[in-house]
């Protein structure tokens, strides 16, 4: 049986790893997997996951099932942090999955079983997002949504591509700190699309993945809470592999708001059922970790502080790298004021080779790079090798 199967080509950014791990050069340069980095070159584990880390090692009595919805303390203590006070959490379906991979394909898998005809994605988008709703036999209609060349982001698209869409379309939203683009939506916008998603009867699913890697926690979640506020049915996928430096534990989840109490209940029989079909039930330690940091007043401060200095660090790295990039290409000044660990610049896939054998600089053919995968001291140099093209 296995004969009749074909070969399928590689992830080309996971492919990206090997690479640059066989490449012996001493001044090369990852900006490919999204990771954050530090100025010393590695992915730090947060102060406060390892003391929560070294709570559970002590006090941990069970290494039982959680159940196919998850930790449930987990995900009152991680919504209270999405949503704040919002809207009323007993019209709130959660069930925790493992990470925000698992968080969107359960809720297109929702989607399809609510008979669900497509959903709508702006591009480009991350890699990841088309398949996931493919496999989970989801149409997919696309938007230009960033303007390379300009570094800008082609709002009046994202709105004709809404009033285009049929009653009961899903749409697939950024959150914030947008990948691959760092593109941001002003408040205005947010304000407009939430109004208009509620006018057209679409459901909103949003992808939160970089909460505190944008403007602060509160900040990158603002649009979000317009969009819940004003709809009466939203989807969103959290991840907590960026914001809590937990990306091998796989740690997500997706809630729902709906319109009651009993569909809320109904919603979270649903993705429990689904989950059950799937993995069964979900990886415990990255939740309890992350469980165990929000209900903690000093470990959360502490997590915050610290997610605020890599905030801090990756914006002026940011800055500092648009400066140098706006004498070849004036609009990468518009880098500055992006947010998140992505942004994309206007490169050729022969320009991106030559970066990558000439210089050991290596990223996807997109030209898509890792602000986080840079130091400061690396930045002047990048920035000459760039304009050198």
């Amino acid at each position: 049986m296995f004969e009749a199967l074909t070969r399928q080509p590689d992830d080309p950014l996971l492919a990206l790893i090997g690479l640059f791990r066989e490449d012996e050069r001493l001044g090369k340069v990852d900006l490919g997997v999204g990771v954050y980095r530090d100025e010393t070159g590695r992915t730090p584990i947060f102060r406060a996951v390892k003391a929560a880390e070294k709570r559970l090692l002590e006090t941990q009595d069970t290494k039982a099932y959680v159940g196919p919805e998850g930790d449930l303390v987990f995900l009152d203590h991680l919504w209270s942090l999405v949503a704040g006070d919002t809207v009323d959490r007993s019209h709130v379906a959660g069930v925790q999955t493992p990470g925000g991979s698992g968080a969107l394909r359960l809720a297109a898998d929702l989607i399809t079983r609510m008979g669900g005809r497509g959903i709508w994605l702006g591009l480009p988008s991350w890699p990841n997002h088309a398949p996931i709703f493919k496999a989970a036999g989801l149409n997919i209609a696309t938007y230009d949504f960033f303007d390379i060349p300009s570094q800008s982001v082609m709002f009046d698209n994202l709105i004709s591509a809404l009033e285009g869409a049929a009653l009961g379309d899903a749409v697939l939203l950024h959150a914030s700190c947008h990948n691959p683009t760092g593109g941001v939506l002003t408040e205005a916008q947010w304000l407009e699309v939430a109004t208009l998603v509620n006018e057209r009867g679409l459901l909103p699913l949003v992808d939160l993945a970089y909460q505190g890697f944008g403007r602060g926690l509160e900040q990158d979640v603002a649009g979000l809470r317009h969009l819940l506020s004003a709809a009466p049915e939203v989807l969103v996928a959290v991840s907590c592999s960026k914001s809590f430096g937990l990306y091998r534990e796989r740690t997500g989840a997706i809630f729902a708001l709906t319109t009651s109490p009993q569909s809320a209940d109904t919603v979270r029989s649903n993705l429990a059922g689904l989950a059950r079909t799937i993995y069964s039930m979900p990886p415990d330690h990255g939740a309890a970790v992350v469980r165990t940091i929000l209900a903690d007043e000093t470990l959360r401060r502490d997590w915050a502080e610290e997610l605020e200095s890599m905030r801090l660090r990756m914006t002026g790295i940011r800055q500092t790298l648009a400066e140098g990039l706006r004498s070849r290409w004036q609009s990468l000044g518009e880098i500055a004021d992006q947010e998140g660990m992505f942004s994309m610049l206007p490169l050729t896939e022969a320009e991106v080779m030559r970066l990558r054998t000439e210089h050991g600089i290596y990223m996807p053919g997109s030209g898509r790079i890792n602000i986080a995968g840079l130091k400061t001291a690396e930045v002047a140099g990048i920035v000459q090798k760039f304009t050198s093209l």
